[in-house]
């Protein structure tokens, strides 16, 4: 009996050791794993609108263009907003906005966490898990993010351009588009202009996130840093915007014809029938082009701020479940 107590307890202060430290893997996967679909949303709502508000007076801009028959230039594009600012006062240039934000919120919110989902589940089946995407899954992620994001709110989308294209008084806030649209031209053309939001949001979205974590995975090899700099993020969403942003223009063109067809009298119905109008009209570049350079200096902005904003916040919420786990 004396003899069997030494014979245990040397096994004590192991078996102690071996619950008290863990290898750093699992505590890298613990902290990964507080990385949640919710902190995603979040963030990606959250960068959805800075950037929306930032470009908010050069976007309506651009689709009062779009819709009309005008002939675009950088000076009649000043005049309409100077001529709004006079007439209607500052606050008018973010007329619709809210309108925006109601749209953007969800759709950024979904945009950046299914582009997170993706990734995963295309790293899981190219065999790339916890590391940078070969380029065809990475345009894929972004392309199956895009999609989602813009099935999901496509009428919130409608709402907003029939909002930026209309007086005050036709419509007063976003409950009453959908009333009106509702009852005077059905249900169905809520999702009017749908199949070429579906047709550009795939090159768009594919692109746009394609190109910035092309380049941040490159900035990584060159400078052998992990994190670029918030102005080198900038530079990288600017690319991704421009670069995305013109592949699909002309069915940004064909959706905003189409979606504003009730209130313009244009009767754009189908996607081949709109783009054929607007050529035999305006022309190929007058027509489907037009506000393109205007949308050279909006787009690449929004962009830029939105993927940084994400990024920035991601990492921040990640180094806050840091603390918090080492804290508890």
């Amino acid at each position: 009996m004396a003899h069997g107590v030494p014979d245990h307890q040397p096994a004590l202060p192991v078996d102690q050791a071996s619950v008290l430290s863990l290898p750093p893997s699992t505590q890298a996967k613990d902290f990964s794993q507080r990385w949640t679909v919710l902190d995603s949303l979040l963030c990606g709502a959250f960068a959805g609108a800075v950037a929306k508000t930032v470009i908010a007076p050069l976007d309506r801009t651009k689709i009062i263009f779009q819709v009309s028959s005008k002939r675009f230039s950088a000076k009649e594009a000043y005049r309409l907003v100077y001529c709004t600012y006079m007439k209607d006062g500052f606050f008018s240039l973010w007329r619709g906005n809210s309108a925006t934000m109601v749209r953007v919120i969800p759709y950024a919110a979904l945009q950046f966490c299914s582009h997170d989902q993706y990734k995963r589940l295309l790293g899981g089946y190219y065999g790339y898990q916890g590391k940078a995407l070969p380029p065809l899954p990475r345009f894929l992620a972004g392309s199956l993010a895009g999609t989602t994001a813009a099935m999901l709110t496509y009428p919130l989308d409608m709402v907003r351009a029939r909002m930026a294209v209309t007086p005050r008084e036709m419509y007063s806030n976003v409950m009453h588009v959908f009333v009106r649209i509702s009852q005077e031209e059905g249900f169905k053309t809520l999702y009017r202009g749908f199949t070429p939001t579906i047709l550009g949001v795939v090159p768009y979205a594919g692109l746009t996130f394609f190109v910035y974590e092309s380049l941040k995975k490159l900035h990584a090899e060159r400078t052998l840093r992990s994190q670029p700099h918030p102005s080198e993020r900038l530079a990288f969403g600017a690319c991704a915007g421009l670069i995305g942003q013109s592949a699909s223009y002309p069915l940004d063109v064909v959706r905003r014809r189409m979606q504003t067809a009730g209130v313009t009298g244009h009767p754009h119905t189908t996607v081949l029938g709109t783009m054929r109008a607007i050529v035999q009209q305006e022309g190929v570049v007058r027509g489907l082009y037009k506000g393109l350079s205007m949308n050279w200096i909006k787009g690449p902005v929004a962009v830029a701020v939105s993927l940084t904003t994400f990024d920035l916040t991601h990492n921040l919420l990640h180094k806050l479940h840091q603390v918090d786990h080492y804290t508890h």
